[in-house]
């Protein structure tokens, strides 16, 4: 299993993700953090991101994900991780670090952490 965050989520579902992260995503199933939902949302209601949630084939593709839930272990450990970035991204990191899943990620300053077991 992979954890995805949103950039990487939002590519895959485009259709424009690089070939290392194709393979990488080919052979194991999908999860994200619950707060990938909302950045999502979000996203689309700022104009940020331009996709339409209720699109049949993004419905279906969200709806085969592992969605974590943000609790208060995976709270907790947001806070204690050895770097520091947006609220989400922390969330997203602290829960694979909780549950032991390999974060697919290019956030740089997340893949410098000693913390957050990453996708390779």
């Amino acid at each position: 299993m992979l954890n995805l965050d949103t950039h990487i989520l939002v590519d895959a579902l485009r259709g424009e993700l690089a070939p290392v992260e194709q393979r990488l995503m080919a052979s194991r199933r999908w999860s994200i953090s619950s707060i990938v939902l909302w950045e999502l949302a979000k996203l689309v209601q700022l104009g940020r991101l331009d996709m339409d949630l209720d699109d049949r084939e993004v419905a279906r593709t969200l709806r085969r994900l592992h969605v974590w839930p943000i609790d208060l272990t995976i709270a907790r450990t947001s806070t204690r991780l050895d770097f520091r970035s947006d609220p989400a991204d922390e969330i997203i990191a602290a829960t694979s670090v909780i549950h032991d899943v390999p974060l697919l990620t290019r956030d740089h300053v997340i893949r410098g952490s000693g913390m957050v077991p990453l996708a390779s």
